[in-house]
């Protein structure tokens, strides 16, 4: 399954959270992994909390702090630091799959995370 993401700012962390369980719930498994695929190197996905919206700005400005966007970067594209962002956030995360449901934390959430936005972005879910 391909999910279609539009983002709308330059660094964002959309919650996914919910489309996902969507994904794993049409597929019919009851057991096993949901494999989580993003194929853009500006672009990444993770897993944090999701109670409080505050962790994903807060994630997104200390981001931002440690990797601006003025710096004397080689790539002659502009968005390095959206490269840069991508590696160390991670282009795939596995979910185990029990009882029908993504294997969640109490607090957790999946989110793709938008480096150099906006941009119609997509998501590759896999069930095993």
């Amino acid at each position: 399954m391909i999910l279609t993401v539009e983002t709308q700012a330059r660094t964002q962390m959309i919650d996914i959270t919910q489309k996902v369980r969507r994904a794993v719930a049409e597929s019919g498994a009851s057991g096993g992994i949901c494999m989580l695929y993003v194929p853009h190197t500006t672009a990444a996905v993770t897993i944090n909390e999701s109670a409080d919206p505050s962790v994903r700005k807060d994630i997104v400005m200390i981001l931002n702090q440690i990797i601006p966007w003025e710096s004397e970067y080689r790539h002659l594209e502009g968005n390095s630091p959206a490269h840069i962002k991508s590696v160390l956030v991670g282009a795939s995360e596995l979910l185990e799959i029990r009882d029908g449901q993504p294997v969640l934390g109490t607090w957790q959430g999946v989110f793709f995370c938008e480096f150099d936005g906006p941009r119609t972005r997509t998501l590759n879910i896999k069930i095993l």
